[in-house]
């Protein structure tokens, strides 16, 4: 069973929610979300305004599978984190 656009940004968001509350992670959620993000960049039923969000998710799982210290890449990125969710969670009332 694969998953619709709306489970893909349902499962995007409780994982960066889960990077903002726990501040840690791994690469394999780093991953999860790259393929996750790469997918939904290519859904036409994903709305525009949303993919500039996508991008930056994007570019924050690209460093942290590479960062030397992922837990640090995290908790540099708490600020960001949760507007993210949150950005998130109004696109998703859009779907």
């Amino acid at each position: 069973m694969s998953l619709t656009h709306n489970n893909q940004v349902q499962l995007l968001e409780d994982i960066l929610n889960n990077h903002l509350e726990d501040c840690c992670g791994t690469v394999s959620e780093c991953q999860q979300l790259e393929r996750l993000v790469q997918s939904l960049m290519e859904n036409q039923a994903v709305p525009e305004q949303m993919k500039p969000l996508l991008e930056k998710v994007y570019s924050y799982c690209q460093e942290g599978s590479q960062a030397a210290n992922l837990d640090n890449h995290i908790h540099s990125h708490q600020e960001d984190l949760s507007q993210w969710v949150g950005e998130i969670d109004t696109y998703s009332s859009l779907l």
